[in-house]
């Protein structure tokens, strides 16, 4: 840290203040992204209308098949990194034996996505966990986290047992991910600024994507 309380990021000559406004030029978008753990299997969340709902593992899936299911449930928060992968890429952890994806289901449709990455010993990652729009509020999110702590915690012979849990949210996220994140039983351990490309700007994501944190363009 300089003397003046700016960091210096070594890709560019952008200087963050850390004890004041940082302008975002446009083009890029930014947000306070949160990181929780737990390390322990809290008490299940008590659930409610969630007849009918599956949890079902997904074998080798379909990078087009994930993108659009990414794409269904996340558009509206800004998710878009897989999206900007390659097939090759994408593949490569999705399709990884020690990533498993997991798609809500009821009634034969594709309604959630839980991703679990055990790739660090003793450690899993809810890389993404998420609903469709018009599941938001309905009780499915705790059917989800409940069978996602589930298969986290869950022993088995070829693993190690997990000693922390984590997940993390952002700024851009629905407004209830992070307290929901806290009544799951997480707790916030840390907090960063990220900064990236705006995926609208780029064609990744729709212009009218995520109205609640509107595009910026230069005039």
């Amino acid at each position: 840290m300089t003397p003046t309380g700016r960091l210096m990021t070594q890709a560019s000559t952008v200087l963050l203040d850390l004890d004041g406004y940082t302008t975002v030029p446009p083009g890029k978008i930014a947000c306070i992204v949160t990181f929780l753990e737990m390390t322990a299997r809290p008490a299940p969340l008590p659930e409610r209308g969630t007849d009918g709902f599956t949890l079902d593992r997904v074998e080798a899936p379909d990078p087009g098949w994930y993108r659009a299911l990414f794409r269904r449930i996340g558009e509206d928060w800004l998710w878009f990194s897989r999206l900007r992968m390659n097939d090759a890429a994408l593949c490569a952890i999705i399709g990884h034996p020690d990533v498993g994806v997991h798609v809500l289901r009821r009634a034969g449709a594709d309604l959630g996505l839980v991703e679990l990455d055990f790739r660090v010993p003793g450690e899993v990652e809810l890389a993404f966990v998420g609903l469709v729009p018009e599941l938001v509020g309905s009780g499915a999110g705790r059917f989800l986290m409940n069978r996602a702590l589930d298969l986290a915690f869950a022993s088995r012979p070829e693993r190690v047992q997990p000693k922390r849990v984590h997940v993390h949210t952002c700024t851009l996220d629905h407004p209830g991910a992070l307290p929901f994140y806290i009544k799951a039983g997480f707790r916030p351990v840390g907090r960063a600024v990220e900064i990236a490309d705006d995926p609208r700007a780029g064609g990744v994501l729709a212009p009218d994507a995520a109205r609640h944190f509107p595009m910026l363009t230069a005039e």
